[in-house]
This record gives C-alpha cells, structure tokens and sequence, in this order.
C-alpha cells in the first residue's frame, strides 16, 4: 500500500480466542463476514494478515489468521488496526460513502455557521457517533444519524451538523464562563 491516504480501515484486532492462534476481531465492514473476502488485508505497519477461517460470535468474528498458531501469538496481536487498499474496494453507490471519505471534511450548522472538521468516527456500541473538531476547544462527539448529520456532500468538503441541545447547551454554556454548574467553574 502506498501511502496512508489509500489505506481504509477495515477491522480492529482484540483479544484471544482459545489457545491455537484465533483472535476475537471487530469488523466495521457493512457485512462482517466479508472480511474473508478482501484482500490483502495489511496492519499499518505493513504486515499481511490472511484469513484462513472465521466466525460471528457476539458482537466479534473469531478469525483464525495464517502463521497465528498460539496464544501468546495472538495476544500480541491486541488492538491490530487491519486496512485494505481503497482500490481493493467497489466504488460506492450515490447515497453511500465511506467514513474515510469524510474524514477532514468541514462540519458546518444548518445556518451555514462553521462548526469545525471531522477528525474521526467511533462506535462502542450505542451507535456511530462523528467526531468534530471545532475551531477552539475539546473534540466533540455528535451521533452520527440522519437528525444530527442531514447533509453529507462530499464534492463540496462539508457535512451539515445539527448538534443534539446539550452540546449547544454546553457551548453556550462555556462562551464566557457564565451558566458553567459551581464545580465547572473556573476559579
């Protein structure tokens, strides 16, 4: 793989499965079980990771992976990001995208207002929640659905973000120092 921007995320590593090499993994392709099916999966580092068997078990696939024959193996293994080439994958359809098309992508209120950058996705299993960069100040987390996300036009590098009220709330909040609660407040 040539460079980062070609690479695409396409499962995370976790923890042992067993004693002969099987490793849990969180796949964040659309179908879990087409993970066997891309190729070549390769860490950032440049390893290549084949898939020999695999599968579901919960909220995880148990991947068996050529060359990972125990456990101490596969403990090394632990928090493994796995990337496909972006050519390795099918274009996608008019409506769909993938999350690193979005990465970078400026995030804007519907009033036009900037908001700030997407920088990442996360998903610990309430839902996808988009991370937002904005001009000053911590990272925010929005939910990444079609209330809080209505406009995704890549084209034109922007996605429209309509913030659930305790974010507004809490920028409003900390413009200022006013309305921070006792223990928020600086001193």
């Amino acid at each position: 793989m040539a460079d980062e921007a070609d690479k695409i995320l396409l499962a995370q590593i976790g923890a042992p499965h067993g004693v002969r090499g099987e490793v849990r993994v969180k796949s964040f392709t659309a179908d879990p079980l087409a993970l066997r099916d891309y190729k070549p999966l390769v860490s950032r580092d440049g390893r290549l990771f084949v898939v020999e068997r695999l599968r579901p078990a919960k909220d995880v696939l148990v991947v068996k992976f050529r060359g990972l024959d125990d456990r101490n193996a596969a403990e090394a293994l632990n928090g493994t990001r796995i990337f496909v080439s972006r050519e390795a994958l099918p274009e996608p359809d008019e409506d769909e995208f993938y999350h690193a098309d979005l990465i970078g992508l400026a995030a804007m209120l519907e009033s036009g207002e900037p908001f700030g950058t997407i920088v990442a996705f996360h998903d610990h299993g309430a839902g996808e929640m988009v991370e937002v960069a904005p001009p000053q100040g911590q990272t925010l987390l929005v939910p990444f659905t079609q209330a809080a996300v209505p406009v995704i036009d890549i084209a034109a590098g922007r996605v429209v973000v309509v913030p659930p009220p305790e974010i507004s709330e809490r920028d409003e909040d900390s413009e200022g120092g006013e309305g921070k609660p006792a223990d928020e407040a600086e001193s």
